[in-house]
């Protein structure tokens, strides 16, 4: 997975936020042993404390778990990471509904364009 990093806001929150939809979508799976801060930080063109500051939040919010001799590993707790990815669905649809009702859209319209784009999916 490509590393996507933007000047708008800090590189940490979106380093976090990159390995956890990493962890979510099974790139990185429950269990599984993750590669040094040096390494990540070099495959994302980062400072390693930069690095460094992304895993902590992680490990803050019971993500990954750090190992004193063997480095860090994804939690093995899927309930732990159902709820964070619920979490942060909930925090992208909030944002989400918030613009739409910005722009002046009904309750009613905003679900018969979701409902529309889901039908358009599936084909």
């Amino acid at each position: 997975m490509a590393w996507e990093l933007k000047s708008d806001r800090p590189i940490y929150t979106q380093l976090t936020e990159q390995i956890e939809l990493m962890i979510f979508s099974g790139v990185y799976p429950l269990g599984s042993k993750l590669p040094s801060v040096r390494d990540m930080a070099q495959e994302a063109a980062v400072n390693p404390n930069t690095m460094q500051k992304a895993l902590v939040k992680l490990e803050e919010d019971s993500l990954i778990i750090t190992h004193r001799t063997s480095g860090r590993t994804i939690t093995e707790d899927a309930r732990i990471v159902e709820m964070a990815k619920t979490k942060l669905a909930q925090k992208q649809i909030l944002a989400f509904l918030e613009k739409m009702q910005l722009m002046g859209f009904e309750q009613k319209e905003i679900i018969s364009i979701i409902n529309t784009m889901v039908e358009e999916m599936q084909k």
